[in-house]
């Protein structure tokens, strides 16, 4: 176990969040699922990013170079792409429940939403996300890309906006009823929120939901109505992945500051499991609370009073070594956690600004 997860105390319980797993996800994910069990984690929350899908993830390669096969055609990974992640990193939290959120890689072609669908349908279809969809609504017998389950007082809702950066009609109307019955519901303490890309005008904006005119125009009305179940006293918490890194104050910035626009609401990135890792975005200083070039996961340690504690748990190489699998090497290992992390950081995608003012246009 890594040296800052620790057990919950009496009357409290825990769960583990983080995102991104593709390219050396599985060595980084058994790493996180070792801890889980160990924390006694009541289950596991993915927010997006598999498998690299646009090309092969390096602990792929390692695992065919170490059995000694051929180095493998683009078409022969895809077609064992997410076969390989149910193996190396669903399987190893055993027992423990894994909640899985779909990513923009999710969606790279070839592959799609549907196929998503398909592949992964008996986990969109666990007890708990069953159980309480039919609770919802009888009638709908279908599994989505985006669910929530209520476990201990609190509401998990895990969003889908991995195309176009957007929620969607049918997913906004699924999203503005939930929220109206947990405003209505005394027994909802807290309302923790999960997606892939943050919600616009974060301190990660260039890469989020800024990039379509939908997906900010969406990304606002959701904050503004997590806004709304906070001043009704629900505790509110966003989380988000797609940026490889760990930032939490998320929206602790000036659009949200300024009063006019709304109220700073508590939220994180969280986005290291395993995904090449960037230098924070711009504007945002290293510190315990903005920490890059790293792997690790979020623990949240939930109170009676639905009050959640969030900190970060990072790795240290010894951490991912003492949980090395056989299909893996100590070099293996070793090259995950010293070259996978990008030196510069990607060219930024459109900010909030940017796709507004190019609207006008």
């Amino acid at each position: 176990m890594s040296t800052h997860a620790q057990k919950p105390t009496p009357r409290t319980w825990t769960f583990i969040v983080d995102g991104d797993s593709r390219n050396c996800g599985d060595i980084v994910m058994p790493a996180i699922a070792a801890d889980a069990k160990k924390t006694g984690a009541a289950f596991y929350w993915h927010l997006g990013d598999l498998r690299r899908i646009e090309g092969q993830d390096e602990d792929w390669l390692f695992e065919q170079k170490n059995a000694g096969r051929p180095t493998p055609t683009m078409d022969e990974y895809l077609s064992v792409a997410w076969d390989d992640f149910t193996a190396h990193q669903i399987a190893a939290f055993g027992d423990i429940p894994f909640f899985l959120g779909i990513g923009n890689h999710e969606v790279v072609k070839p592959k799609t939403e549907a196929a998503y669908l398909t592949q992964f349908h008996d986990q969109l279809n666990i007890p708990q996300i069953k159980d309480q969809r039919l609770r919802d609504d009888p009638a709908d017998t279908q599994v989505h890309t985006w669910f929530h389950w209520v476990q201990g007082g609190v509401d998990f809702i895990s969003m889908d906006n991995a195309v176009k950066s957007s929620f969607g009609p049918e997913q906004m109307k699924w999203f503005n009823a939930l929220l109206t019955r947990d405003e209505q519901d005394k027994s909802i303490k807290s309302i923790v929120l999960g997606m892939h890309e943050a919600l616009p005008w974060s301190k990660s904006a260039d890469h989020s939901m800024c990039q379509s005119n939908s997906g900010i125009a969406e990304g606002d009305a959701v904050y503004h109505r997590m806004m709304e179940a906070q001043k009704l006293g629900k505790k509110i918490y966003i989380l988000a992945s797609h940026s490889h890194y760990y930032v939490a104050n998320l929206f602790d910035t000036p659009h949200w500051r300024d009063k006019k626009n709304g109220v700073v609401l508590p939220g994180w990135i969280v986005g290291t499991a395993g995904a090449e890792r960037y230098p924070l975005a711009e504007g945002v200083k290293p510190g315990p609370d903005a920490r890059q070039h790293i792997y690790g996961y979020m623990t949240g340690t939930v109170a009676k009073n639905g009050t959640i504690k969030f900190s970060f748990v990072q790795f240290s190489e010894d951490d991912l070594q003492k949980v090395r699998t056989k299909d893996f090497t100590a070099d293996d290992v070793h090259w995950c956690y010293v070259n996978n992390p990008t030196t510069l950081r990607p060219p930024p995608d459109r900010s909030c600004e940017d796709t507004a003012a190019a609207a006008k246009k």
